[in-house]
């Protein structure tokens, strides 16, 4: 057996069942699962229509690569997306199984375990980012997202880190946070990027979900706008929360075209093609902006409504970006509040300390639960309400 397996920790979501065993709320309330971010809107009929005419292709094999139109589809979004952003759709964009896929494989292309190479990440994080580390041999370590702006401590990772380092992962809008990276935010990472040498991974799978026409800076945008190139940079982006597809699987990779050579050797052994519906739903979902302005209007009237009544009990702010609400408990103990919550109220969320590690500086997830703003908004708000009317300060 692979030893480094034996590393690998218990998911959040698994460690929420194993917190809640034992726990069972009132018989007379249903229950408002908000601790998953899978997004519960309509699959927009475009996307289903596209996928259905095309079944008859499921007889063929598809191609690693992608269809050319695919590939084109995604570079005229970024272009449209990101100010003119251009890039080749035939060397440097990949279309992969959904943002989650490609960010494991592609730690498994970057890193040389004879290197005794580190990773670093945001913590709180996403845990394929710590997984496909361990699996590929790497160490991780961690730069606490601290308020109020919850954006990476860059400066708590030590020369000698930085030194090892071979690959960072940036997630922006942030998972759990909702917190979004400024080009200056950027600059500060390309300059780091200038003296070591290591690659950005840019986690991008929220950027369409944001309030007041206030579109999240990409990755690659930014590294645009700064005056450099693609070189050592790759962003991943996914059909998922865009555009209510999570079982899709869909998305794609853009960026350093050297890397995405050598990530396509890597997909060409590990199988992971996209089937061709698949495929031709995604172009259309990737032609199409009014089902995403529609999903992204319902995602702020959620908050327009929730918010204000959250606000008579805690101190929460809109985030800069994404369907997250990451809310402070004053009394500081998230595990409490989310058992004693869900006993009472029948409201489900997500401990922070769940999303988060341990570090000499903390535990940076601890004190707060994450809130997945994804069902209707008569059941978010009536979650509102019932957490206001059990809490007490």
């Amino acid at each position: 057996m692979n030893p480094h397996l034996q590393q690998l920790k218990p998911y959040p979501f698994a460690r929420l069942r194993e917190a809640m065993q034992g726990i069972t709320p009132p018989d007379n309330l249903h229950e408002i699962p908000l601790y998953i971010g899978e997004p519960k809107h309509p699959t927009p009929a475009i996307i289903k229509n596209a996928l259905i005419q095309s079944l008859d292709e499921l007889s063929k094999y598809p191609l690693t690569a992608g269809l050319p139109e695919l590939r084109q589809a995604c570079a005229n979004w970024l272009k449209r997306r990101y100010d003119g952003l251009t890039l080749n759709p035939d060397t440097e964009i990949l279309p992969v199984l959904g943002s989650r896929e490609a960010l494991f494989s592609f730690v498994q292309v970057i890193l040389n375990q004879q290197e005794n190479p580190i990773i670093i990440s945001p913590n709180p994080f996403y845990q394929i980012y710590e997984g496909a580390t361990f699996l590929a041999g790497g160490q991780i370590v961690f730069a606490n997202t601290i308020a109020p702006r919850f954006l990476p401590d860059w400066d708590s990772v030590s020369p000698d880190d930085w030194a090892r380092c071979r690959l960072v992962f940036v997630c922006s809008p942030d998972n759990p946070t909702g917190s979004v990276l400024q080009r200056e935010d950027w600059q500060k990472l390309f300059d780091l990027q200038d003296k070591y040498g290591f690659v950005i991974a840019s986690d991008e799978c929220y950027s369409e979900i944001y309030f007041d026409g206030k579109k999240p800076l990409g990755c690659l945008q930014a590294a645009a706008e700064c005056g450099r190139g693609l070189d050592k940079i790759v962003m991943f982006t996914s059909l998922s929360k865009r555009s209510n597809v999570p079982g899709l699987r869909s998305g794609f990779v853009a960026g350093d075209a050297k890397l995405l050579k050598e990530f396509l050797l890597y997909r060409t052994y590990h199988g992971s093609a996209m089937s061709l519906p698949v495929q031709r739903a995604s172009i259309a979902a990737w032609n199409d902006e009014q089902h995403v302005a529609d999903n992204r209007a319902q995602y702020q009237a959620k908050f327009e409504h929730v918010l204000p009544i959250l606000r008579q009990k805690f101190d929460v702010n809109l985030p800069d970006a994404s369907f997250y609400i990451w809310l402070r408990i004053p009394d500081g103990d998230d595990l409490k509040f989310t058992q004693e919550l869900y006993r009472a109220t029948a409201v489900q969320v997500l401990p922070g300390r769940f999303f988060a590690r341990d570090t000499p500086n903390g535990n940076p997830g601890q004190g707060f639960v994450r809130i997945a703003l994804v069902d209707e908004l008569d059941k978010c708000v009536e979650a509102a309400k019932r957490i206001v009317a059990w809490y007490s300060i």
